[in-house]
C-alpha cells in the first residue's frame, strides 16, 4: 500500500459552472457528459473517426460547416436544424465517417471541454471506457479533476454516479484520495446504484428529456460500461485516440478482492 503522502487528489467538480472553484492545483481533468457527448466522442473514435475538434457555439460549428467540415451539432437533445446529424453516439458509427475530422457542438459536453482546455492534459470519460481510463488515470499517477458537464451548468444524475465511479475506483486503488464533500457523495452515489444503474437513473431528468425525444437505444447505450476500451484526449484544440494497452486493468471487481 502507498503511503499516505504518496497518494495524489481525485475530486468530482458536478458542473462547469463550480469549476472556477476546483481549476488550481490539477494535472489532468477529465471531462464527463455522459448523455451523450462523451459517450458519442469515445465512440467516434473507437470507430475510426481521426479527430474531433470541439465548439462550444453553433455559430463557430457553421463556419466550420461552410468550409467543408463534417459537423454535428445538439441543443436540448435534438439536433440543430441545418446539421444533419448531433452527438448520438450510433451517429458517429457510419463508415464513411472512418480517417475524417469531425466538428461537434452540443449543449454541455463542448463547452465543458473548452473550459478545461487551459489545463496541460484533458481526457474524456463516460461509463462506456470506465475501466480503461482508471487504468490510465491510475499509471498516470497525476491529481486529477472530474468535470461533469451537468445540465446547463446544473447538478445531473448521470454524470454524477459517473465521476463518482471513477473516484471511487481511484481512492479504492489506494492511490488517490479526496479532501472534497462533492467527491465523497459523488462516490457513494456511484456505490448505492452500481448494482441496478439503468433503474436508479430512471429518475434522471435529462433520461426523461431524452425518452421524450424517442431515442431510448442511445440511454441505454450510454449506461452500458465498458463497451468502448478508448481514451480521447485533447492535442491541439482536437481530440484524438489516445495510444495505450493497460498495464493491468483497474476496475471495482479487481479491487473487491
Amino acid at each position: 500500500m502507498p503511503p499516505i503522502t504518496n497518494r495524489k487528489l481525485v475530486e468530482v467538480c458536478y458542473s462547469p459552472g463550480q469549476y472556477h472553484l476546483y481549476q488550481e492545483d490539477f494535472d489532468i481533468v477529465v471531462v464527463i457528459d455522459v448523455l451523450r457527448a462523451t459517450s458519442a466522442i469515445t465512440t467516434a473514435l473507437h470507430c475510426g473517426v481521426e479527430s474531433i475538434i470541439p465548439v462550444s457555439s453553433v455559430d463557430e460549428a457553421l463556419e466550420y460547416k461552410k468550409k467543408g467540415f463534417i459537423v454535428g451539432a445538439e441543443r436540448d437533445g435534438r439536433v440543430v436544424e441545418g446539421f444533419d446529424f448531433g452527438n448520438s453516439p450510433y451517429a458517429y458509427m457510419d463508415p464513411t465517417m472512418q480517417g475524417k475530422t469531425v466538428v461537434l457542438t452540443t449543449t454541455n459536453g463542448t463547452k465543458a471541454i473548452q473550459i478545461a482546455s487551459e489545463r496541460k492534459t484533458v481526457v474524456i470519460g463516460c461509463l462506456n471506457n470506465l475501466d480503461i481510463l482508471c487504468s490510465w488515470l491510475a499509471e498516470q499517477h497525476k491529481n486529477t479533476l472530474i468535470l461533469a458537464s451537468g445540465w446547463k451548468d446544473k447538478v445531473n444524475l448521470e454524470d454524477t454516479i459517473c465521476g463518482g465511479a471513477i473516484a471511487d475506483i481511484l481512492i479504492e486503488s489506494r492511490k488517490f484520495q479526496c479532501v472534497e464533500d462533492s467527491t465523497v457523495a459523488a462516490k457513494f452515489m456511484y456505490r448505492s446504484a452500481r448494482q441496478h444503474l439503468w433503474s436508479f437513473l430512471r429518475a434522471s431528468s435529462h433520461r426523461r428529456r431524452l425518452i421524450k425525444l424517442n431515442i431510448q437505444r442511445d440511454v441505454k447505450y450510454c449506461l452500458t460500461a465498458n463497451t468502448v476500451p478508448c481514451i480521447p484526449i485533447l492535442e491541439n484544440g482536437a481530440l484524438v485516440k489516445l495510444q495505450y494497452e493497460p498495464k493491468e486493468w483497474l476496475t471495482a471487481e479487481s479491487l473487491a478482492h
